[in-house]
């Protein structure tokens, strides 16, 4: 008989495979921004925020529609995910890492975060940079210089100004503790530039879904941002103790 309905998401946790040797996800982590693709090359999928709840996670958001890279997603380095076998987040392969992920600082153009949000940031100016650049020492770092005598390598690394799209730009840590050359760098929640524009390899929203994830991080619930497909959600989700199928079932 085939599974119809929702039925299938009790099937998917009696047939969650166990072959992972990762560790659960801290306990410090009592936020999670969650964003479930349908596979590995879909270019978009939906994200929902959940907090820790005693044992288990308890939705907080509706689900929105979110945009990750052209070519889909590929396994990052991050809290978790990373070496895990099959397809690896390169540079400029306009792919989205996934896995698990600490969440930095904001970047942004404006003073003062908007009201409402309380999490550390830092004002772009004309001083810095953020490093995509393999060769370069600094790689995949953010890098404050003196503007009135730049680096040779500056004109090519600097943050943009005045960009709409990157007002704010909340940092996913993605091979970054340390980084390694070539695994992919700058890549952040940002603003959409368009309902159907793709990324590079950020995840990408409209303007008002942005503006509720960073008035809802706080960093005394150390947020995190778990980011995959289905069938690898479904695969690691226990072990690494990530919210249930029936819990994330909107995003499936």
């Amino acid at each position: 008989m085939p599974i119809e309905g929702n039925a299938w998401l009790a099937a998917a946790i009696l047939l969650v495979m166990a072959g992972t040797s990762a560790p659960a996800l801290d306990r410090s982590v009592s936020q999670l921004a969650v964003s479930i693709a349908p596979d590995w090359n879909s270019s978009e999928g939906k994200m929902q925020l959940f907090e820790r709840s005693g044992q288990s996670w308890k939705s907080v958001s509706p689900p929105w529609r979110v945009m990750y890279g052209k070519n889909g997603l590929a396994w990052g380095r991050g809290v978790l995910g990373t070496n895990e076998p099959g397809l690896q987040k390169r540079e400029r392969d306009k792919r989205a890492p996934a896995g698990v992920f600490a969440i930095g600082r904001i970047y942004t153009y404006d003073e003062a975060l908007p009201s409402g949000a309380k999490f550390p940031f830092h004002t772009i100016t004309e001083a810095d940079a953020w490093i995509d650049d393999s060769a370069h020492p600094q790689y995949n770092q953010h890098v404050v210089v003196d503007p009135k005598n730049p680096p040779p390598w500056f004109a090519k690394q600097r943050m943009r100004l005045n960009d709409p799209p990157h007002r704010w730009l909340v940092e996913i840590r993605h091979n970054a503790d340390p980084p390694v050359p070539d695994a992919g760098s700058a890549i952040f929640f940002h603003i959409q530039r368009g309902p159907n524009r793709t990324s590079a390899g950020c995840t990408v929203m409209p303007k008002s879904s942005l503006l509720n994830l960073i008035r809802w991080l706080s960093a005394d619930a150390n947020p995190h941002y778990v980011v995959m497909p289905r069938d690898a959600y479904l695969k690691h989700w226990k072990a690494w103790g990530l919210p249930s199928p029936k819990a994330v079932g909107d995003l499936l």
